[in-house]
């Protein structure tokens, strides 16, 4: 009933809409005026202009095409089944040291490398990378504004986050 064209841009775009209803139902509330509905109104707008940012990175982050594969991200730990391609594999969050972007075929990969050097390949239009995004968020010291630009630069290769040297203890080095 709803054109493919339109079901794919609310798709993508959906939630990015939806967040900006809640900035407009924030405003309406702080409109009414009133000591409790205008500090809510605040409240409320300003949850929808934090949710708009990370909605908008999301779907800057989505990017469509038929690239071969399937990603799935379960229980902190991202899988590719890589439609014979020799390109699939499986990296934990927590073993991973370093997140590439590479161009290579005509189309964008994620390079994701582990601690023992194993590298995992997955095209960035592949089916379910767009999980990927939430994965990503819970690095620590990831700027997700600065990956999600890198998708839009047409570069051979971009390094965009690298894990902290760690010692055998856990706890980062000693800086001297």
């Amino acid at each position: 009933m709803i054109r493919p064209e339109l079901a794919a841009a609310l798709g993508r775009w959906g939630e990015s809409f939806a967040a900006g209803a809640s900035i407009l139902a924030g405003v309406w509330l702080w409109s009414l005026g009133g000591l409790i509905l205008q500090p809510l109104g605040i409240l409320v707008a300003l949850v929808g202009a934090g949710w708009a940012l990370i909605a908008l990175r999301r779907a800057r982050f989505l990017r469509t095409g038929d690239a071969p594969g399937l990603l799935e991200f379960d229980e902190g730990q991202i899988g590719y089944y890589g439609a014979g391609q020799g390109l699939g594999g499986y990296v934990a969050l927590r073993e991973l040291t370093e997140i590439r972007l590479v161009r290579m075929k005509g189309g964008q990969h994620w390079r994701l490398k582990d601690r023992e050097g194993q590298a995992i390949l997955i095209p960035v239009a592949a089916a379910g990378a767009a999980q990927l995004y939430d994965a990503f968020s819970t690095l620590p010291g990831i700027d997700m504004g600065a990956l999600t630009a890198a998708l839009d630069r047409d570069l051979p290769a971009q390094s965009l986050w690298s894990r902290a040297e760690q010692d055998n203890s856990g706890m980062p080095p000693a800086r001297h």
